[in-house]
């Protein structure tokens, strides 16, 4: 078994707005870059399955544009496996790609939550990075505890919502409900590199972390 888990969005605007969003592309093909160089293999699930909504597919990166222009990742995306299908015992790990669209269903949803929450007790991997760490506020693990509790995590900061001028249409605060529901919340400069190992849990800041959170989970699966 080498197979990551990576469950999108199936939310396709900025919260209740008209704008259209989803999964940020970039943050996906970074990490599963990293992923797939070092010989994994990958779902792409979300709660309803089929199409996933994505957005900056216009990033000119080398990474982005590979995975857009790959038809097997094109039939991923818009074919994704819905999580009531998912077969738990098939991964090792777990991934949530950030974009904003994740604050309006992974941030809360039971069904998704379980499937993590029962990998990480069986000792599997967990990586986030921006909004994604989002999808880890309703995991609740089999002692009753969150999946954040006692853990020093990061994601998308109110400085970089304030910067990318989204604070007022989001849902709500992730680094507000990091900080309440995490053991610390730890940021570095708009913009900047920020990956946090806690063992088999790792969180990436910003867009910028992505490949980073996908090396973390590369270093740590190795040991698993």
């Amino acid at each position: 078994m080498s197979k990551v888990l990576i469950l999108v969005t199936n939310h396709g605007t900025l919260g209740e707005t008209n704008e259209p969003n989803g999964t940020y592309a970039p943050e996906l093909t970074h990490a599963l870059h990293e992923l797939l160089d070092a010989g994994f293999e990958y779902d792409l699930a979300s709660i309803n399955g089929g199409v996933a909504p994505m957005y900056g597919e216009d990033v000119k990166d080398g990474v982005n544009e590979l995975f857009l222009a790959d038809d097997d990742f094109q039939t991923r995306i818009n074919n994704t496996v819905p999580v009531s299908q998912l077969n738990a015992d098939d991964y090792l790990a777990v991934f949530y790609p950030g974009g904003f669209g994740l604050l309006s269903d992974l941030a809360t949803n039971e069904a998704a939550a379980a499937i993590t929450a029962g990998l990480y007790d069986k000792g599997a991997v967990v990586g986030a990075v921006c909004h994604g760490p989002a999808g880890l506020l309703p995991i609740t693990l089999a002692d009753g505890s969150s999946i954040l509790e006692g853990k020093t995590v990061t994601g998308f900061t109110r400085e970089e919502e304030i910067d990318f001028g989204t604070i007022d249409n989001i849902p709500f605060l992730l680094e507000e409900a990091l900080t309440r529901k995490a053991g610390g919340y730890k940021k570095v400069a708009p913009w900047g590199e920020h990956v946090i190992v806690e063992d088999r849990l790792i969180t990436g800041q910003n867009p910028a972390s992505a490949g980073g959170v996908g090396k973390a989970m590369v270093e740590r699966l190795k040991v698993s």
